[in-house]
């Protein structure tokens, strides 16, 4: 970030003195008033709830811009690295900053698919849930556990171990997210291949048996592989941040990104498009497509109480871009499975068609977003629902990883220390005799 040639002057009705605030620029994006040392200065910290107005770093990962409905990974628009590169090849992006040579490229892949074993005594740990534990209990637990088994990776101060944890987590995520699926069914583990790729290895783990081949379809690898390149990262969003905070206490890197993956469990965050998928089939059990009108009369009624899950977005104030490509994709998988008229889908279909053309939706920006498409493609492809969190942690993996180092690297990084304002009683006496 650059010194703007211009400040920002705050003043106060009460007679107190004017401050002046430094202001930086960014390459692109809004300026940013520097108020850290505001509480020197005058005594008061800012308020900002939800963190809607303050940018807590510097980062030179990701940019959205909600407005035009952008997504840039180090530069990179997402519609092109969605269409011209593989997860592996976004990773290795998200980690070093550049895309990666021919070499490069063989080198990071090989390295990835080459550790994606895990320690066998993990499977004893994940004998200890319930079989109908939910899958993100799970992976919490499993995610966090690893730093109990890989000792010479957890200093988060230390650069090899931060490059090495790094190639741990995204290789063994897939084998842990489909051991935490294998469980729940009770079926046996599929141990992973090193001659498949990344999404069809993951395939394969998921809906593989000892009892014969699995082939990989690659209409379904390629939608996979899509579903990870288009979660892989989202800016300072809540898990990101947490990732962020749990990090800034020197922690080390596994229990950092088992903080992610607890706070990405959230129905508002993670686990929209399971949000998403339950309320169409709460709909297909009213009475499917002839009930959809009706309950988007629900929707616009604020006293109903009802919730369009799988539109609109926080960040996004467009079409969400990450939209786009899952539509396409949501096509494909349907076409390629003959599941067109399948009612659920066709529900969905018709929800998108009235969201898109009621005037009510359309003037409140309520697109359809990335959870509602996605949602439809996991259930299509076999996913369960309460596994689609854990598709996503994933995903998000790299992501984390990459915010992770940044912030580590950052010379001007501190312990994370928000303040608030204080609204209960003053200071007072325990009354005599007690």
């Amino acid at each position: 970030m650059k010194l703007a040639d211009y400040k920002a002057t705050l003043s106060f009705s009460n007679g107190s003195p004017n401050v002046d605030l430094p202001v930086y620029q960014g390459s692109i994006g809004p300026d940013v008033i520097d108020i850290r040392k505001l509480y020197a200065q005058t005594g008061m910290f800012t308020y900002d709830p939800g963190f809607l107005s303050t940018a807590s770093c510097q980062s030179a990962i990701t940019y959205i811009d909600g407005d035009k409905g952008e997504l840039l990974y180090r530069g990179y628009p997402i519609e092109q690295l969605a269409t011209q590169c593989d997860y592996l090849d976004t990773c290795y992006l998200l980690l070093n900053g550049e895309l990666p040579s021919e070499s490069q490229r063989d080198q990071f892949h090989k390295l990835v698919i080459s550790h994606t074993m895990i320690n066998e005594q993990m499977q004893f740990f994940l004998r200890g849930f319930r079989r109908d534990a939910h899958p993100m209990a799970v992976l919490t637990g499993l995610v966090g556990a690893m730093s109990a088994f890989y000792h010479d990776s957890t200093d988060i101060n230390n650069p090899e171990h931060r490059a090495i944890s790094a190639i741990r987590l995204i290789a063994k995520m897939p084998t842990l997210v489909a051991m935490a699926y294998k469980y729940g069914k009770g079926e046996p583990y599929m141990y992973p291949r090193n001659d498949l790729s990344y999404a069809g290895n993951f395939l394969r783990m998921m809906f593989g048996t000892p009892c014969e081949d699995y082939h990989v379809n690659p209409v379904i690898e390629r939608a996979m592989d899509r579903i990870f390149i288009l979660h892989a990262d989202h800016e300072q969003n809540a898990s990101t941040s947490t990732v962020r905070l749990c990090g800034s206490s020197g922690t080390n890197p596994f229990a950092a990104i088992a903080a992610g993956v607890a706070c990405l469990w959230g129905p508002s965050h993670g686990g929209a498009n399971e949000a998403c998928l339950n309320m169409l089939e709460d709909i297909q059990a009213m009475g499917g497509v002839a009930k959809v009108g009706e309950f988007m009369e629900k929707v616009k009624d604020k006293n109903s109480g009802v919730k369009l899950m799988g539109f609109g977005h926080r960040v996004y104030k467009n079409y969400d871009p990450r939209a786009k490509l899952m539509q396409e994709t949501c096509n494909e998988v349907l076409s390629e499975l003959g599941l067109e008229n399948d009612p659920l889908f066709k529900l969905a279909k018709q929800l998108e068609k009235i969201a898109l053309e009621d005037d009510y939706f359309v003037q409140r920006k309520l697109y359809p977003n990335v959870d509602f498409y996605s949602g439809i493609v996991q259930r299509a492809i076999g996913i369960p629902v309460n596994l689609f969190t854990g598709i996503f942690a994933l995903a998000r993996t790299v992501g984390w990883i990459a915010q992770l180092n940044e912030m580590i690297g950052d010379p001007e990084y501190k312990i994370g220390r928000p303040r608030q304002l204080y609204t209960g009683a003053p200071r007072r006496d325990v009354p005599a005799g007690k």
